[in-house]
């Protein structure tokens, strides 16, 4: 029988540079072959303190990941340098780790993740609901 293909969830902004590495990130270190994408420009920002219908459409989204794909992670990556949602790191930090919140009171039953992707392209974890605990880790 052919292996089953495995998915992960990221919710992340329409910037290219934050895609890649989000992706990458969660495909190594959460086990899954492939990544579903949920875009919507400055991602943080709307996730965070968006308007409810937009915050309603992106958790449709990420359900679907979750239920059709058993998607066992679900990450939100806010990005250096964001074109949609300029703010400095500490603010952008405090949105990322409020975005990880909300989706955790989803109750989706599945791994939260917050990242942050710096300006060399390089994935900042600052919260990880496997940890239960606020952290910051680097992968460079």
């Amino acid at each position: 029988m052919p292996k089953q293909d495995t998915f992960g969830t990221v919710v992340n902004c329409i910037d290219g540079r934050a895609q890649i590495p989000a992706s990458e990130w969660i495909r190594q270190n959460c086990g899954v072959d492939y990544v579903d994408t949920i875009t919507t420009p400055g991602a943080d920002r709307v996730l965070a303190e968006g308007y409810m219908e937009r915050v309603a459409r992106i958790e449709t989204k990420v359900r679907l990941s979750v239920v059709r794909h058993s998607s066992p992670v679900v990450a939100v990556a806010g990005h250096y340098d964001c074109l949609a949602n300029p703010c400095e790191r500490e603010e952008r930090f405090e949105l990322i780790i409020a975005c990880a919140e909300r989706i955790s009171s989803w109750r989706l039953g599945v791994r939260v993740v917050g990242l942050y992707v710096n300006e060399w392209g390089s994935v900042e974890v600052l919260t990880d609901s496997a940890d239960n605990e606020t952290v910051l880790r680097s992968y460079l």
